[in-house]
C-alpha cells in the first residue's frame, strides 16, 4: 500500500464556502480517477500547536507507486489542482508505503 498525505495552508481568498467547495472536488477524485482505494480528509485537530499554518489534510491510499503515479497525471487530478492553486500559500505533500 503506498499513502499519500496533502496538507494545504489557505490564504486569505478561502473563505469556508471556497475551502468546503474545494473540498468536495478533491474528494470527487475518488471516482474519477481509477485506482485510488480510500480517500479520507479533514480539518485539522491537533492541539500540538505545530500546524505551521497547514489547516486541512488529506489521505489517499493506492495499492502501489504506479497507480500513484497514474493518479498525479490524470486529467482530473490535474483540473483539480489547477481549481486550488490561487487559493492556498503553501501545500505539503509526503507519501510512505505500508504493509
Amino acid at each position: 500500500m503506498l499513502h499519500h498525505i496533502v496538507l494545504f495552508r489557505f490564504n486569505s481568498k478561502a473563505d469556508e464556502e471556497r475551502i468546503a467547495a474545494l473540498t468536495e472536488a478533491f474528494a470527487a477524485l475518488r471516482r474519477q480517477v481509477p485506482g485510488v482505494l480510500s480517500l479520507r480528509h479533514g480539518p485539522d485537530v491537533s492541539p500540538e500547536g505545530l500546524q505551521k499554518g497547514f489547516t486541512h489534510a488529506w489521505l489517499l491510499t493506492f495499492a502501489d507507486a504506479a497507480d500513484r503515479d497514474a493518479y498525479l497525471v490524470h486529467p482530473a487530478h490535474q483540473a483539480f489542482v489547477l481549481q486550488v492553486k490561487p487559493f492556498v500559500d503553501d501545500v505539503l505533500v509526503v507519501d510512505f508505503t505500508s504493509d
